[in-house]
């Protein structure tokens, strides 16, 4: 099913924007382009780039894609950024010094980005590189950094363990060995996971850059979907306690049971359970209450950190 179309079926249902996500390689990326802002009324992109330089491609190139969309009134997009190819192997390869992926941010930073999405983290030193390259090289520009959404995915067997790898993602071989040798494999990757977070915080604290965490399932695998919704909800305390200032969370029910009363939607939705970073729950009563609808199944939203523009 087309992203666009599929993505409207689920901002009707959730009553919150989604994020589109689109391969620029489509000899009708014109059309789908007016379709997803005009018919489905999407007003947020992140646009994916041709699988490699090489081969024949049909479409326009990333470059003219996102000229194409900045051009259009309504809509932001924002992009993908690769940790992998920020390491001295990759560069090595490409016959570089140096990695350039920071380049590469602050190329379509230029060309308009809003964003940059991560490929999923599973070893945290090239994704530290990554991010303070890119803090270093936005200052000596004088550019403010955009916000880095860092995706997340859990892992409960093998199979799926290869097809992580098979997509690009660098997983060090003691961390899938801890997993995949685990009681509790999803239970062990949301650890590790989190670690990395924490160790990705800490080291690059301060930096100046916007971060958020995204956590997709990869597979249909039940356990691994259901690991999906733990590890955001971990993964969102992380983030939220490195602020350094308390904070809560408020939650209001999007879609209500079927046959629930409007008056008693209206009670449920007045009294809301807050809790704050130290575990402490209060009972709050009234309106007025902001509401943050939390999870999905495929990718989460993005938890803010920082002053940029939250989608």
């Amino acid at each position: 099913m087309d992203s666009s179309a599929h993505a409207a079926l689920l901002a009707r249902s959730s009553g919150k924007e989604c994020l589109v996500y689109k391969c620029v390689a489509d000899p009708k990326f014109d059309s789908w382009l007016q379709t997803a802002k005009t018919t489905h009324g999407h007003g947020a992109l992140n646009l994916v780039g041709r699988a490699s330089s090489g081969g024949k491609y049909e479409g326009p190139t990333i470059g003219e894609a996102m000229q194409k969309v900045a051009s259009e009134d309504g809509i932001d997009f924002g992009c993908v950024c690769i940790a992998e190819r920020h390491t001295f192997e990759s560069a090595k390869a490409r016959g570089k010094s140096y990695p350039t992926e920071h380049m590469n941010m602050i190329r379509k930073q230029k060309a308009g980005a809003k964003w940059f999405i991560s490929q999923a983290v599973y070893d945290a030193e090239p994704t530290i590189r990554l991010l303070k390259d890119y803090a270093a090289v936005c200052k000596e520009a004088g550019l403010t950094p955009q916000k880095v959404v860092l995706t997340f995915a859990p892992v409960s067997r093998k199979k799926t363990m290869n097809f992580i790898k098979w997509l690009g993602v660098r997983v060090p071989e003691d961390a899938e060995e801890h997993i995949l040798s685990a009681e509790k494999p999803v239970e062990k990757s949301i650890t590790i996971l989190c670690g990395l977070l924490r160790q990705i915080l800490s080291e690059c604290a301060g930096v100046g850059i916007p971060l958020g965490v995204s956590c997709e399932s990869v597979s249909i695998f039940k356990s691994e979907i259901d690991g999906v919704h733990e590890l955001f909800r971990q993964l969102q305390c992380i983030l939220l306690d490195s602020r350094g200032s308390p904070w809560k969370v408020s939650w209001i029910e999007v879609m209500p049971p079927a046959g629930i009363s409007t008056k008693r939607k209206n009670e449920e939705e007045s009294a809301v359970v807050l809790k704050d970073h130290v575990g402490q729950q209060y009972a709050l009563v009234g309106a007025g209450l902001m509401g943050v609808v939390v999870g999905s199944l495929a990718v989460s939203a993005g938890v803010l950190l920082g002053g940029g523009k939250k989608r």
